[in-house]
Order: structure tokens, then sequence, then C-alpha cells
């Protein structure tokens, strides 16, 4: 029955290879389960949408969340593709609540649910699927680098290998010195990136999922996180369905619309193209098979996102964890979507795991997404720049949707006025103006 669902052996993969690759992805983005509802909660002079004595509703909501769309991912496109609460979406929502009078946090989940609306609007008439196809190949290989690039700096970010001053929302050590050997955190992610690093040059199935396995225990043993007090919880869901739509379509809510809705856009899209280049399903043209049921089910996460009060709902770069360990086919999904639903009654026990663990996975999985960079024509300074720009302000700004932006600017202008308008698709047109008007109002005095 699992062959004849997931097609196992036409892309050359095993049940277990499947199944390693799903705990993989899982253990990679399971810091969302207490992350987003930290974030969600706020801050003592800023409360957030759901506040502190929501927190262990918003962990239910966010596993629910996550778990739904995942399986729906894996048993309908077959392809290893997980979502969850997006980061920087839900930091954007929480700054939002409060802003002007009006906004509360069910109205920006209703937000999150229009602006998802509307993208599945645009999947249902395939303007979202023409949008995706018609990017140049260059800039599509470029995205897969950018967001390799983009993957490894959050790694180094969660071992404290680097220094920052902009820390990542949401993280609880954002206090403690970064790039400082002396500090045991940074210690611990060395371990687990020479042990990583370690297994795959030594080709060891399952190298990633070991790694973290093996960082968590050794976290564990010296005291580096905190043991839960309780194995067990049961799930509350008393933030489910409380999300304002009505109040989300007022006038002056359009521009807070259009933004979620860009970034989700095209955050997607970046992540859809660049773990679909790294597990060698597109093809020719760049173009991945059975795109539409990817897009539609990420539009409806989106969706259920607001419904669950869990922010928005998107496609995981983390996802490429998974496909580093061969995952290939929908089977991968689905032990994730279940994961997330055990998660929901033992999330004291994913919260062992510290992000020092996973540090060396998302290290390495950029690492992998860097290999397509060599198909880039760099001879083409038309097409070259403006993929370099893409490559560059991805990991810098910490943004997909900001270096997409860039890139499709850069390549109309350039190629424009090269002489080459015939090679600039009508849609890149109307992208580039929509971005620099993006660009424009979120710098424009209030």
């Amino acid at each position: 029955m699992i062959e004849r669902i997931f097609h196992l052996k036409e892309n050359n993969t095993t049940l277990r290879t499947e199944i390693i690759a799903g705990f993989t992805t899982f253990m990679t983005m399971a810091y969302i389960i207490a992350v987003n509802p930290l974030i969600l909660a706020g801050t003592p002079g800023h409360e957030g949408p759901l506040g502190s004595k929501m927190f262990a509703a918003t962990v239910a909501a966010t596993c629910l969340g996550a778990a739904i769309p995942t399986l729906l991912m894996g048993l309908w496109s077959n392809y290893p593709l997980a979502l969850a609460s997006g980061m920087g979406l839900n930091a954007a929502l929480v700054a939002a609540v409060g802003s002007q009078q009006g906004i509360t946090w069910q109205v920006m989940m209703g937000v999150i649910f229009v602006e998802g609306a509307i993208i599945t609007i645009l999947v249902l008439t395939r303007m979202r699927e023409w949008v995706m196809n018609a990017i140049p190949m260059d800039l599509k290989r470029a995205l897969g680098v950018g967001i390799g690039l983009f993957i490894a700096l959050l790694g180094l970010h969660g071992g404290h290998l680097m220094n920052t001053t902009h820390p990542l929302p949401g993280d609880p050590l954002t206090t403690t010195p970064t790039g400082n050997f002396h500090n045991p955190a940074t210690l611990l992610a060395a371990f687990g990136i020479l042990i990583s690093v370690w297994l795959m040059a030594r080709r060891t199935k399952g190298a990633l999922l070991i790694g973290i396995i093996l960082t968590t225990v050794v976290a564990i043993l010296f005291h580096l996180t905190q043991m839960p007090q309780e194995i067990m919880e049961m799930p509350h869901f008393t933030t489910f369905a409380h999300l304002d739509i009505l109040g989300a379509l007022q006038p002056g809510l359009l521009a807070l619309v259009f933004a979620f809705l860009i970034t989700d856009f095209f955050d997607t899209m970046g992540t859809v193209i660049a773990v679909g280049e790294q597990a060698g399903q597109l093809d020719s043209e760049g173009r991945l098979p059975r795109l539409n049921r990817v897009l539609l089910v990420d539009s409806l996460a989106a969706m259920w996102g607001g419904i669950c009060s869990a922010s928005s709902v998107t496609t995981y770069i983390e996802s490429a964890s998974g496909v580093g360990e061969g995952g290939r086919t929908g089977v991968t999904s689905v032990v994730v979507g279940l994961l997330f639903l055990v998660a929901m009654f033992f999330a004291p026990i994913i919260g062992v795991i510290p992000p020092e663990a996973t540090s060396a996975a998302l290290i390495i999985v950029g690492f992998l997404m860097m290999k397509v960079v060599k198909d880039i024509n760099f001879e083409d300074y038309s097409s070259a720049i403006p993929a370099f720009l893409v490559m560059l302000v991805i990991p810098l700004t910490m943004s997909i949707s900001r270096g997409i932006g860039a890139g499709f600017i850069c390549y109309v202008f350039v190629k424009s006025l090269s002489g080459k308008i015939k090679e600039i698709p009508v849609v890149l047109w109307v992208l580039a103006f929509l971005f620099a008007l993006s660009f424009y109002l979120e710098r424009a005095p209030r």
C-alpha cells in the first residue's frame, strides 16, 4: 500500500530512509513548538497576542497547526515538505497588535486567514504556479543557494558561533556571548558539528539525526539543557477559532494584509524551489511536477494557522534537512506530521532538544544546497549579478522575500537597459514593481 501511494522505488528511496528523514526534519524544526508560543506571548512590556497565560494552549495550537497541513502535503503532493508557523511572520504579528486602535490578536489572526485565502485564490486560478514557472533558471538556482546560506546562518546563530547585532526573535539565549569557546553552549555546538561532519564524510545513514541525538545526550549529561518536570501533558485548545475575519477586512489594514501576503507568497516560493532543486525533483526547465498541489496545501495552511491561532503556517526551509538524509517522498512529511501530533502530548520532552543540537544539521544542509551555484551562468552579467544579489541579500537580511525582491528588481533593470528586454517575462515586470512599492511603503515615514 505504501509503495502504491508514495512510489518509493520510482523515487529511488526506501521506507527506512524516509522514516529517518522524517525524524531528522522534525527534530530540526521542533524548536518551533517552544519558540512560537514564546513569541506569541510577547514580553512584559508588550504583551503578545495570546499572553503567557495561554502558553500551553499555544503549544497545542502550534503542533496542530503544523501537523494537519504536513500530513496533507505528504499524502496529496507526495513531496518531503513540512509546514509549521513561520518565523518572522509571528514576530511581525506580535509587533502589529496594539500598534493602532482596533488591532487585537483576534484581528491579526483574521489578517493571516485573509492573506491565506487570497493566496488560495491565486493558486486555484494557477497564477501562483505561473509566477513560479516564469522565474529565469539562474534566479531559481540563486534562490537555492541563498536559502542554503540562510539555513547555515541560522545554524551558526543557534550554535552561538557568530556575533550578531540582530538576534533571532524569541531566542532565549540571545544574552549569551557568541563565538566564545569558553561558553559551554558554543562548545556543545562545535561538538555537534564535528560529529555530524564526520558522520556525513563516512556516508553514514542518518548522519544528521544521529548527530542531533548524540549532541542532545551530551547536553543532558553536562546539564546544558533543562530536563522536563513532566513527561506528558494534555493539550489545551482554548485559542481555536478565535479569529476576527471581519475586523481584518477594515480598509486601514489592507497594507498589513498585503505585507503578510507578499512575505508568505515568496518565502514559500523560494523554499519549494530550493528544496526541490536539492532533491533533484525539478525538470530541465526548473519546474516542479504537481506544483499546484504543493502551493494549494501551503496556502490552505496559512488559513489553518489563523484558525488555530498559531500565526501563518508555511512550508519550512528545514525540510531540506530531511532531503539531506535522503527523503524524497511524502512518507517523510507523514512522519513529521505524526510526530507533531504526538508532540502535543509530549511537548516537555521535545523541549529537551537544545538549539545547539540542531545547528550542525542546518549548517550541513546549507552546504548541500550550495552545490547548484556551479550551474549559474556567471558569464552573463545581466543574469549573474541579479542572481548574486539574491544569494547575498537573503542571508544578510534573514528574509527570503527581500532577497527575491532585490533580485527581481535588478534583473528587470539590467536586462532592459542591456538591450535584452525580450528575455524579461511579463510577470517579472509586475513583480519588480510590486516589490519596489513594498520596499518604499515599509520605509515611508508615519
